[in-house]
């Protein structure tokens, strides 16, 4: 499989299918109405309507408009939603990202639903555009993991993409990746790939292989067994750059494992051509907003 055009990056950014979504959106739903939304059941007509508006209260990057549109008409087909920015924008405190019209209860109802997801996956594109701008310097792309919220991933990878960075696999299905528990419990890199290769030419399937190293060693045998891409895990900048002259244009190369945006740089300009960092998922603070009535 030939190596991909490293030197172009992917901008192409699909909007997920939320209707996948709906039996979360639904579980979310019940799990926080119960028996019935008494506080606003208690105060309001049910026939009552109300307009609010979405207030970004710090600076970052959006994701999740789109979604909050497809919630709010989901949960009230009466809605009236007007998108005032897009999904990867910038935003700084005190601008507005939508005004919605509609039942005031179905609002109130659809309010926490919709921060909770915006304000993770904000904050997950936040953090990752944070990061992209820190390497855009060199032809280094930043990748997410699988280290995703369980039923999330769809969304938090989009939030990634729509932060600047790119997708890693999507999930067990789309990429072949050994690790070290495959490598090991296999007998080794070689005969990994070799039952890898026999595998996918019975199944009939074209998927990249990945090999992740762990030693100079490793690399090598990863080098000679043909894998597409070579995973550096938990290379120190040294070997690493060791390991980039050894490689060559034979594979790509993705340094991983306990990288920061305090040493991400230095990965970067050491040639590899991807990093991949689990944090973009898995450590984020998320970004504060709140819906006010108008």
């Amino acid at each position: 499989m030939p190596l991909s055009s490293l030197n172009m990056k992917d901008t192409e950014i699909q909007l997920p299918n939320f209707t996948l979504l709906d039996p979360q959106i639904e579980f979310a739903m019940a799990e926080d109405i119960g028996d019935g939304d008494h506080s606003a059941l208690s105060c309001l007509p049910t026939e009552a309507r109300g307009e609010a508006q979405l207030i970004f209260k710090e600076a970052g990057i959006i994701a999740g408009l789109a979604l909050a549109k497809y919630i709010f008409e989901k949960i009230d087909p009466s809605a009236n939603v007007a998108l005032l920015k897009s999904d990867g924008d910038s935003v700084k405190p005190g601008d507005i990202g939508l005004t919605v019209e509609g039942n005031a209860i179905k609002l109130l109802q659809s309010e926490r639903l919709v921060l909770n997801y915006m304000q993770r996956l904000s904050g997950v594109a936040t953090k990752t555009n944070a990061m992209v701008r820190r390497i855009a310097h060199t032809d280094c792309q930043l990748l997410d993991t699988r280290k995703t919220t369980p039923g999330f991933r769809t969304l938090e990878k989009w939030a990634v993409k729509l932060g600047g960075g790119q997708n890693h696999r999507m999930g067990l299905y789309d990429m072949i990746m050994l690790k070290d528990n495959h490598i090991d419990f296999a007998g080794g890199i070689k005969p990994a790939v070799q039952k890898v290769r026999a595998y996918l030419a019975s199944a009939k399937k074209n998927l990249a292989i990945e090999v992740e190293a762990r030693n100079l060693d490793e690399v090598q045998e990863a080098l000679e067994s043909g894998a597409d891409r070579i995973m550096l895990d938990n290379f120190d900048i040294p070997t690493t750059k060791i390991a980039v002259a050894l490689i060559g244009n034979r594979a790509e190369i993705e340094s991983s494992g306990g990288i920061t945006e305090t040493t991400m740089v230095d990965y970067a300009e050491s040639g590899v051509h991807y990093i991949s960092v689990g944090a973009l998922t898995h450590h984020i603070k998320g970004l504060d907003m709140s819906l006010k009535a108008i």
